[in-house]
């Protein structure tokens, strides 16, 4: 087993500095340059160009960095679901989240997590759902929650939770102040939104292009908290989901432009790479997430709304 040969080849791959991978793992530089020699001439290619000013991966040592991530998180599960056999819960549960789900909805379910599994050792990584969603297919983190989609036929989706998503905009905002605001009342707009890659994002494109809407302009802030200050000082509207807005509604500093006939609802998903399923700590996490959530904002099985 190949398993410190991979891990060291990892490290490399990442710090691109001999010394500073023995550093991060506790063994001598000669230990690293063996351990590298020892995979060029298992997979009799060479992984890295060396010249005295840099080093840089090959692209047969990109395609061993994918795998080899794969591997060594595997073999790490193996040995973590032979600990479980203990009955006892405890390790690392590695949890992607996007960021709607990751900064509003997860810290509940992660309170009750802990209070239920003190030994877990909980880790969590936020990013935009295709940030989240190529984390779960390298082996990254154990599971992911988006608001997007993915169409990736490795990993295995379910919905679990509906969504409510509002358009709004600062209470001084012309369509703020207007009672009845038509689906046309949206035509050339300010938007201000999340970046390319969010489900956010992906969303507004889908309600702009399907209600046949052309924006004025759209700025683009990777951060929910970013965009709510930017549109708390008079800029734009943006769409947002009810959990991000909650508090800024309340107290005033939001005003949510209510369309005719129109609302905007999505679900939220989990994905996570087949292998994981029968991973205790998912199991438990999974349990922890639907005892979590409200029975009105849960989804079925089969992604359609509970009723």
């Amino acid at each position: 087993m190949y398993y410190d040969a991979l891990k060291t080849f990892i490290t490399l791959a990442e710090v691109k500095n001999f010394t500073k991978t023995a550093e991060l793992l506790h063994i001598s530089q000669p230990s690293v340059s063996l351990h590298i020699k020892n995979l060029e001439k298992e997979f009799q290619t060479k992984l890295f160009q060396r010249s005295p000013k840099y080093l840089k991966i090959t692209p047969t040592g990109e395609v061993l960095y994918d795998r080899a991530k794969q591997m060594v998180s595997i073999y790490e599960q193996t040995r973590q679901d032979i600990l479980e056999l203990h009955h006892s819960i405890k390790g690392e549960l590695k949890i992607g989240a996007s960021f709607t789900i990751g900064e509003y909805i997860l810290p509940a379910v992660l309170f009750d997590l802990h209070k239920q599994y003190p030994k877990l050792e909980l880790q969590v990584v936020i990013g935009n759902t295709d940030e989240i969603v190529q984390s779960v297919r390298l082996y990254q983190v154990d599971i992911g929650l988006i608001e997007g989609q993915t169409n990736d036929r490795e990993l295995s989706v379910h919905s679990f939770m509906k969504d409510e998503l509002f358009i709004v905009s600062s209470p001084s905002h012309p369509l703020a102040l207007q009672r009845n605001v038509s689906i046309a009342d949206l035509q050339n707009q300010e938007w201000i939104t999340r970046e390319n890659g969010s489900g956010t994002r992906e969303y507004l494109n889908h309600v702009i292009r399907s209600n046949g809407l052309k924006a004025k302009s759209i700025l683009s802030i990777s951060s929910n908290q970013g965009i709510k200050e930017t549109i708390i000082k008079g800029m734009g509207l943006s769409l947002l989901s009810q959990s991000v807005i909650e508090r800024e509604v309340e107290y005033g500093e939001l005003s949510i432009i209510r369309v005719k006939d129109h609302s905007f609802t999505r679900t939220f998903s989990y994905v996570y790479s087949p292998v994981m399923r029968n991973k205790q700590n998912v199991e438990v996490f999974l349990k922890s997430l639907n005892g979590s959530l409200p029975a009105a904002a849960k989804t079925t099985p089969s992604g359609k709304i509970d009723s």
